[in-house]
């Protein structure tokens, strides 16, 4: 994120959809700009299934924080849950033209260029290909081969896949909000970027976010993450069953 640029992300949840707008600072610290905030009509559990309503939403958030930052938003990073989550695990590897020249940043983008090419299930594509741990010419356990020579790179990944259609509904609501789409990114794993320290990763650690409809998990260990969920229960299911059990209304309950 560049000092002088305002960075705007976009939480579409079930019950609410918030825009914050941020840049940093001389400082090199996120300072936060604006929040916008609407109530969430579209929206079940993580999945659009009302475009109007979800369009409206979205402009009435962008609106507050359009006012309280100064500032014209125009892209949104998007952060992105729903039932319609999955993770795997891959391993794949390449074998590199001249084993006689140091791993570069290069290789490692060609290894998960060649990942996105999986072929997933009818109607899915990939969100994200996580590195895990590597291994060069057989030696494994290795975080960061830059810098290393060897003829075949290996790696583990976190893969994580998402419906094309609940993707594209997304994509759809904020063009049509007058927005542009800059990055998607799974939440649990924004989450995570912005509660969880360097050393809870290493020693291990699970974030959980129970959000309206969804709850979200993301596992770390080792620095390394390795398993991510979107669950389609959240906390209006807890809700529910006490309004159902002490037979109450929504708002006392």
């Amino acid at each position: 994120m560049e000092k002088s640029k305002i960075s705007v992300g976009l939480d579409i949840g079930t019950t609410k959809i918030v825009v914050m707008a941020g840049k940093k600072n001389e400082f090199n610290k996120v300072e936060i700009l604006g929040i916008g905030k609407s109530k969430s009509l579209g929206v079940h559990r993580g999945v659009v299934n009302n475009i109007t309503q979800t369009i409206q939403s979205i402009q009435q958030a962008v609106e507050e924080a359009k006012n309280l930052c100064g500032d014209n938003i125009e892209e949104v990073v998007v952060g992105i849950a729903g039932q319609h989550i999955r993770s795997l695990q891959h391993s794949d590897y390449i074998t590199r033209e001249n084993p006689e020249k140091v791993i570069s940043q290069e290789d490692i983008e060609k290894l998960i260029q060649q990942v996105y090419k999986l072929v997933m299930l009818p109607g899915e594509e990939i969100i994200h290909v996580l590195p895990q741990e590597f291994k060069v010419d057989g030696q494994s356990e290795i975080k960061e081969p830059i810098g290393m020579y060897g003829g075949r790179l290996e790696a583990n990944f976190h893969v994580v896949v998402g419906q094309v259609s609940s993707i594209k509904n997304i994509g759809r609501c904020i063009k049509s909000a007058g927005l542009s789409m800059g990055n998607i990114t799974l939440e649990p794993l924004a989450s995570s970027e912005a509660v969880l320290s360097r050393e809870e990763k290493e020693a291990g650690v699970a974030l959980i976010d129970i959000g309206g409809g969804t709850t979200d998990l993301a596992i770390f260990k080792d620095g390394i993450i390795r398993h991510t969920a979107v669950i389609p229960f959240g906390g209006n299911v807890i809700t529910e069953d006490i309004k159902e059990g002490c037979s109450i209304i929504e708002k006392q309950a």
